[in-house]
C-alpha cells in the first residue's frame, strides 16, 4: 500500500518551533518531488514549501520564507519541515504530498506538478 505518513504537529506559543515529518511507505521517494500545504478553517489550501526529487531546489511561500526550511532523506524515505519563528497565522492542518517527475531539479507546489500521494495532515496550532 502506497502512502505518506505525516506527524510533529501540536501546540506551541508564538515564536516556538516545530519539525514536522513525512514518512513514505509501499514506494521510494527518488522519483518523487515533495510539497508540504497547509490549510486553515475556512480557507483554502495553501503551498507553503516544496523540494525537488534530487533535493537542489527548495521553494518556499513568501509567508514562510526565512522561517520554515524543507529537507529529504531519502535514505529513510523521510521528508521535514523546520518551522521556526512560528506565528498565530501559520495555524492550520498540514499535509505532505508527493509527485511523481522526470524534472529532477525543479519544483512547484502547483502545475506541472501532479501531487498524487497525501499525507493524513498534523495539526499545528500557533497559541498563547
Amino acid at each position: 500500500q502506497l502512502q505518506l505518513v505525516n506527524s510533529g504537529g501540536g501546540l506551541v506559543q508564538p515564536g516556538g518551533s516545530l519539525r514536522l515529518s513525512c514518512v513514505a511507505s509501499g514506494f521510494v521517494l527518488d522519483y518523487y518531488a515533495i510539497g508540504w500545504f497547509r490549510q486553515a478553517p475556512g480557507k483554502e489550501r495553501e503551498g507553503v514549501s516544496c523540494i525537488s526529487s534530487n533535493g537542489g531546489k527548495k521553494n518556499y511561500a513568501d509567508s514562510v520564507k526565512g522561517r520554515f526550511t524543507i529537507s529529504r532523506d531519502d535514505a529513510t524515505n523521510t521528508i521535514y519541515l523546520n518551522m521556526n519563528s512560528l506565528k498565530p497565522e501559520d495555524t492550520a492542518v498540514y499535509y505532505c504530498a508527493a509527485a511523481l517527475t522526470s524534472e529532477y531539479y525543479s519544483c512547484s507546489n502547483g502545475p506541472p506538478f501532479d501531487y498524487t500521494y497525501w499525507g493524513q495532515g498534523t495539526q499545528v496550532t500557533v497559541s498563547s
